[in-house]
C-alpha cells in the first residue's frame, strides 16, 4: 500500500509533521462541532457572528489545550513508573532533559499510587553521601538529577580539588560514600586530587571513579596508576549520560561492599 510504504521511507520529522497535522485537524473538527451544538447562549456572542465564532473557537481551544495538558501530566507520571526517564518524557514532547524536568518537577519524588510490585533493591538506613568534584555546572546539574532519581543522596558539589580536600578534612563533614571526580578544573585539577587522596590514609579506602570528557590514553592510565577505582568517559548523547551516571551509583552504592563508615 502506497500509505504503508510511505510510513517506511518517511524521516522522523516528517512522520511529526503527519502527526501535528491529523492533530490540527481533530482538534478544529471537535471545535467545529461543539460552536454547532444547540444549548443556552454563548458568552462569545449570537450564532452566525463572525466575531463571536472566532471568540468562541479561541475559548474551545483553550479549554481543549488545558484538557490536554492534564492529559499529558497523567502520562508522564504513568511514563515514569514504568521507569522513564527526563531524557525519555523530554524526547518524547519535543523538550530538552531540562525542559522536561522544569515541566514535571519532582516527578520521581513521591507516587499517588501504591507500588504495583516490591521493589529489587532495600531502602538504605541513611541517605548516601556523595561528594561530586566537577567544575562544569551543567554536567554537575545532569550528574544531580541522575543520582535523585535512583534514590536519596546528599550530593555536595565542589569545583576544584583544594575545595574538595577542604571539605573532606572539615571535622564536621560526613564521610561520602563515592566521590566522583573530574579532571580539568581549575586551582587543583582531578589528576593532583587522585594522588592527594589516595597517598591519604584516611581517605584513601573511599571509592573515587573519574567520570570526564576525555578518552585519551594518558589520562586513563595515569587515573588507574593513582589507584582510581573506575574511569568512566562522559558520553555526548544525554541519556547516555545518565545511564552512565546511574550505572557508577548502582555499583557502588548498591552492589558493591563499602568500608564500615568512621
Amino acid at each position: 500500500m502506497p500509505g504503508n510504504d510511505f510510513a517506511l521511507r518517511a524521516t522522523a520529522q516528517e512522520t511529526s509533521a503527519i502527526m501535528d497535522a491529523a492533530v490540527a485537524r481533530t482538534a478544529r473538527h471537535l471545535a467545529d462541532r461543539l460552536l454547532e451544538e444547540p444549548g443556552p447562549p454563548r458568552p462569545y456572542g449570537p450564532p452566525g457572528d463572525p466575531m463571536g465564532r472566532a471568540l468562541g473557537m479561541l475559548h474551545i481551544l483553550d479549554q481543549l489545550q488545558r484538557a490536554a495538558e492534564r492529559l499529558r501530566a497523567d502520562a508522564a507520571r504513568a511514563a515514569a513508573r514504568t521507569g522513564a526517564g527526563y531524557p525519555q518524557l523530554g524526547s518524547a514532547c519535543g523538550l530538552t532533559r531540562q525542559g522536561a524536568r522544569q515541566r514535571w518537577p519532582g516527578l520521581y519524588d513521591h507516587s499517588d499510587e501504591e507500588p504495583t510490585e516490591t521493589p529489587i533493591m532495600t531502602s538504605p538506613t541513611h541517605a548516601f553521601d556523595v561528594l561530586l568534584v566537577e567544575d562544569d555546572a551543567a554536567d554537575a546539574m545532569l550528574i544531580e538529577e541522575a543520582l535523585a532519581e535512583r534514590g536519596a543522596r546528599n550530593l555536595v558539589q565542589v569545583t576544584d580539588g583544594l575545595a574538595a580536600l577542604e571539605h573532606l578534612r572539615a571535622p564536621e563533614t560526613p564521610r561520602p560514600d563515592l566521590i566522583v571526580l573530574d579532571l580539568n578544573m581549575p586551582r587543583m585539577n582531578g589528576r593532583d586530587l587522585l594522588r592527594v587522596l589516595k597517598s591519604d590514609e584516611d581517605l584513601r579506602t573511599i571509592p573515587v571513579v573519574v567520570l570526564t570528557t576525555s578518552a585519551a590514553p594518558d589520562d586513563v592510565a595515569g587515573a588507574y596508576s593513582s589507584h582510581a577505582n573506575a574511569y568512566v568517559t562522559k558520553p555526548v548523547n544525554l541519556a547516555e549520560f545518565e545511564q552512565a551516571v546511574q550505572s557508577i551509583d548502582a555499583f557502588y552504592l548498591d552492589t558493591a561492599t563499602r568500608p564500615p563508615r568512621r
